[in-house]
């Protein structure tokens, strides 16, 4: 673990299996936000391959002593309880920037399909569309919620989105959410999501995003971290997101952008794993939103991704918002050509387990967003 001093940067060149040497660097006030936020436990794993495997493992790990004794870090979020497994062999891999050479191929095959010519093969909403420059919305044909619809760009191929599509894009989900509320007030839980490619559950490749607006309760995890941050602030009486991002910071895996905090996670979900705060949905948070997206397509091998906005109701509901800012969780899902799936009874059942490195995430996406 070296030492580096940046401007605006307390450490570090480290990564993230040194975590707790690095929280022990920090100063008293960090490191007691930090303490508050997460614990962070290590071990080791160990192995006694056979010689007959000797020769694999060289070809994929360099050398066989790499694999004998693991360093295990685990990384829990006190508070939502989140947690992140990190295997020192696997976190310490390089990022490669290579997108599968057949990808754009496999997807040009896949047109024409319905989105293609969405005004003959999409339903409307009973309201008509929201038509934007870049996309348009149809009605979901298979609701998970009374209101549920489709926002399809006019691009087929899903990553060569530009900054205006994603700006239309998210300027057609608000006019669709008030529309919603217009037929029926009591929807005032929006929630906009955008699945790209095969690996993160699209079931259609051309590119499209999702909205949602739901009644009576908020979406369970969008739900689960308000009440975990009214319990920040009734414990601590201080601001969740606010110590949250510090942290980040702090750790040099979080920047300030103007009015947009970005934070390379310390628990991600899966690989690569960035959160965005904001006060609102704006252009601001959409160019943000974009750049992201453009690192993580460009620089860090990334042509499958989930991507999630969570937000306060857009009306009084009677419930403490005060302290939740406007959420975007973006996380890479991985090789789209690739069959073999990133979640299993680990993720689903008990904790993330990743390969990507937040600090190494981190040095390759502050440059890209400047």
């Amino acid at each position: 673990m070296e030492e580096r001093n940046e401007p605006g940067q307390t450490v570090i060149d480290r990564g993230i299996v040194d975590l707790p040497r690095v929280v022990e660097s920090l100063p008293d006030e960090t490191r007691s936000a930090f303490n508050r936020l997460f614990h962070v436990s290590e071990t080791n794993g160990e192995i006694d391959p056979p010689e007959h495997m000797h020769r694999w493992i060289e070809r994929y790990f360099g050398s066989v002593d790499a694999v004998l004794n693991q360093h295990v870090v685990k990384v829990t979020n006190r508070h939502t309880l989140e947690a992140t497994l990190f295997n020192d062999l696997r976190s310490r891999r390089p990022l490669e920037a290579r997108i599968p050479a057949d990808l754009a191929d496999e997807i040009a095959r896949t047109a024409p399909d319905p989105f293609c010519e969405p005004l003959h093969n999409t339903p409307a909403d009973t309201f008509g569309r929201i038509e934007g420059k870049h996309s348009l919305t149809a009605s979901n044909i298979a609701k998970y919620d009374g209101f549920h619809g489709v926002i399809i760009f006019r691009e087929h191929d899903p990553l060569a989105f530009t900054g205006e599509v994603v700006s239309d894009a998210i300027d057609v989900s608000r006019q669709w959410i008030q529309k919603c509320h217009e037929q029926d007030p009591e929807a005032v839980y929006p929630l906009f999501m955008w699945n790209c490619l095969w690996k993160s559950g699209a079931s259609i490749p051309h590119g499209h995003a999702q909205i949602s607006l739901s009644r009576g309760i908020h979406y369970g995890k969008v739900e689960r971290l308000r009440r975990s941050a009214i319990e920040y602030r009734t414990e601590y009486d201080r601001n969740y997101f606010d110590d949250l991002f510090a942290v980040h910071e702090a750790l040099g895996i979080g920047r300030r952008f103007g009015n947009i905090e970005v934070m390379a996670n310390l628990t991600p979900l899966k690989e690569k794993e960035i959160v965005l705060t904001a006060a609102k949905v704006d252009g601001e948070l959409s160019d943000m939103i974009y750049r992201v997206l453009r690192c993580l397509i460009e620089d860090l091998n990334t042509s499958s991704f989930n991507l999630a906005i969570w937000e306060a109701p857009i009306a009084e509901t009677g419930e403490n918002w005060d302290d939740m800012p406007v959420v975007v969780r973006i996380v890479d899902r991985g090789d789209p050509l690739n069959r073999t799936s990133d979640f299993g009874a680990m993720e689903l059942y008990a904790a993330s387990v990743v390969s990507s490195d937040p600090f190494r995430v981190a040095d390759t996406l502050w440059p890209a967003i400047q």
